[in-house]
């Protein structure tokens, strides 16, 4: 885990009580992200993503771990402390975009809104208004209200109002949820191009099979922890690479490299689906090789399963005692007898 990390949560536990039951949503979660990264979250339903996005943007506070975002200990800060991090050092985008919007005001005053609120002179804040806007690309659409906009353009408007108060860290929970694939395509390319011109660190939770080409890294959650991670790696040459964005139709190599994620007492989750292929229950075998380390099913993991010679030749030099044991022997006897 990295200390000095812009985000770093070690041991991160999450427990709801509802009613006379407790729920844990988050159990040992380890994740560190650099300042300036664009990370992806993944996974199930209920696996924990959202959980995590409301404790990074003090929305709600763990049970335990540890949890820090640019210094601040989120686990420990005052209530006070809390609330002016989430009005100045976090930006939010929901799923639905008219969460983050005001149906009868246009889109430039969405943005001047949290501007006007935080204090700035009227014409400091319509100048960053406008500009935000126009890094979204909707430079065009200044006046027009949100029943003039399509489900991209409100979301790009809501991108721009995460963005007014200058936060240090967005996060945005299913941003593409609403829209088609060409529109998700067009949204995370807006967050691709934040992320660079600002060098705002960023965590995307989609569901998006296209979220991958556009991040530095998906982080994979399941039940509560941290599973795998994916890189993107561009083969593209460099030279080849100036201007590709602009040209149309233009296609960049990459490749996807997927690693198991092991927790600080070396732990690791293996992907069900490999479990069931090779019929690994509760129990495994470890063997060191040359390249590694190899997980094979265990000889005797149920008791259905055959048990192996050396096991067999163990069991009866180690029989038990008194009753048991004796019932044992003569049954053994009488098996040779009939031989």
């Amino acid at each position: 885990m990295t200390e000095n990390g812009f985000i770093v949560c070690e041991g991160l536990v999450k427990i709801y009580k509802v009613a006379n039951l407790e729920v844990v949503a988050l159990q040992g979660l380890d994740l560190s992200v650099a300042r300036g990264e664009m990370l992806g979250i993944v996974g199930a339903s209920g696996s924990g993503k959202t959980t995590l996005m409301n404790i990074l943007g003090g929305l709600d506070r763990p049970s335990a771990g540890k949890v820090r975002v640019d210094g601040r200990d989120l686990l420990t800060i005052s209530s006070g402390g809390l609330a002016e991090y989430r009005r100045t050092k976090v930006g939010f985008v929901w799923q639905q975009g008219e969460r983050n919007l005001i149906p009868y005001l246009s889109a430039l005053d969405n943005v001047r809104l949290p501007i006007i609120l935080s204090g700035r002179g009227w014409w400091e804040e319509r100048a960053r208004a406008e500009a935000l806007l126009a890094a979204v690309g909707l430079a065009e659409r200044l006046h027009h209200r949100l029943m003039e906009l399509s489900g991209g353009e409100q979301q790009r408007v809501a991108i721009a109002v995460a963005l007014a108060n200058n936060p240090s860290l967005l996060l945005a929970d299913e941003p593409t949820g609403e829209v088609d694939t060409t529109t998700a395509a067009g949204i995370f390319k807006v967050f691709q191009e934040l992320n660079r011109q600002f060098q705002l660190t960023t965590l995307i939770v989609s569901h998006d099979s296209g979220l991958g080409r556009y991040v530095d890294r998906v982080i994979a959650i399941r039940d509560g922890k941290t599973s795998s991670e994916t890189f993107r790696q561009v083969l593209t040459p460099a030279s080849e690479l100036v201007g590709v964005h602009e040209k149309a139709g233009a296609q960049v190599e990459e490749m996807f490299e997927e690693l198991v994620l092991l927790d600080s007492a070396g732990r690791l989750q293996v992907p069900r689906e490999y479990l069931e292929k090779f019929n690994i229950k509760n129990r495994a075998q470890l063997e060191v090789i040359e390249s590694g380390i190899l997980i094979r099913p265990a000889q005797a993991a149920n008791q259905n399963e055959a048990v192996s010679p050396l096991a067999s030749e163990l069991e009866a030099t180690q029989e038990p005692h008194g009753m048991r044991g004796w019932w044992k022997r003569l049954r053994r006897e009488s098996k040779r007898k009939r031989q």
